[in-house]
């Protein structure tokens, strides 16, 4: 009994610190964005209590359903890709030995660390209307046809779930990597003396046993989209009109262009709530899959 409650209590002293640090960084702005939802709050001096107001205005606006659904276009732009492709090239990687596998797997995640700024202006002028390069492939090839990739209203988002898709998928193709590497060897070789294909050695030992790195990718995805940004206020500025504005767009125009630090609190909460909302729902999904 005593070596239990010391186990427990080194256990409690080593989480102590990222407990803190976790409620210091995150839990207590999230609880203080809550709070100063219900006010009429300009940012300086003291708010207004206007109760469920910002709520009601919020959920009132035609901007809060675009936005979600904008939200939820990029979210499975970015499953969509990135877990296929970071699946993929991390399934090619292992299956093909090469001495330039570091190189590949410096080349995938490259993007990931490099600048969004710098990474968003790249794209920009490959999507350019007169001379980008998508549509000089359309002039070189003979085809009569340009396409405004920014700036039409069914096309923008798509772009711009793309470009953050395309600039992120190094993270899942890592988390791929590493687990397919982590597959025990005579898994393979037991179907393989089974007279196995490779096809069939994957969809019946490899995906299965990525189970859990799934559902992290998962998770990882559809949370990005819900709580996208950078990439659409670098190249469209939530444009044309309000065709590629997120949640999280409309939260800081509300609070840092317009001063309405209550009603972008409002917003932020409910970006939380989704985000909440989509783990719970997802872990559930997966939960159930294993019983």
């Amino acid at each position: 009994m005593k070596k239990t409650w010391r186990y427990r209590g080194a256990v409690a002293v080593l989480t102590l610190p990222a407990l803190l640090t976790f409620t210091g960084l995150i839990g207590y702005p999230v609880f203080q964005s809550l709070i100063k939802s219900f006010y009429n709050w300009n940012g300086a001096t003291a708010g207004k209590w206007v109760g469920l107001g910002n709520y009601v205005k919020l959920f009132r606006a035609d901007t809060f359903y675009l936005s979600n659904k904008n939200s939820l276009i990029f979210a499975l732009v970015l499953v969509v890709y990135q877990i296929f492709f970071g699946l993929l090239m991390a399934l090619l990687l292992v299956s093909i030995k090469t001495r330039f596998s570091g190189f590949f797997r410096f080349t995938y995640f490259l993007p990931v660390v490099i600048s969004s700024t710098v990474i968003c202006q790249m794209w920009v002028s490959l999507f350019n209307y007169d001379y980008g390069l998508f549509n000089q492939i359309f002039e070189a090839l003979g085809i009569h046809y340009r396409q405004a990739w920014l700036t039409g209203k069914n096309s923008a988002i798509f772009a711009v779930a793309f470009v953050n898709a395309w600039q992120f998928m190094g993270i899942e193709f890592i988390m791929f990597y590493t687990a397919v590497s982590g597959i025990s060897q005579d898994l393979y070789e037991a179907a393989r003396i089974d007279g196995a294909s490779t096809v069939q050695m994957h969809r019946r030992i490899t995906i299965p046993l990525l189970r859990e790195t799934f559902r992290f990718c998962l998770i990882l995805a559809f949370t990005g989209g819900l709580k996208a940004f950078d990439t659409m206020y670098i190249m469209t500025g939530g444009g044309p009109g309000d065709y590629t504005t997120s949640l999280t767009y409309m939260m800081y125009k509300s609070a840092f262009t317009g001063n309405k630090f209550g009603y972008g609190s409002a917003i932020a909460t409910v970006i939380v709530l989704e985000c909440l909302a989509c783990t719970v729902l997802l872990n559930k999904l997966f939960r159930i899959r294993e019983e």
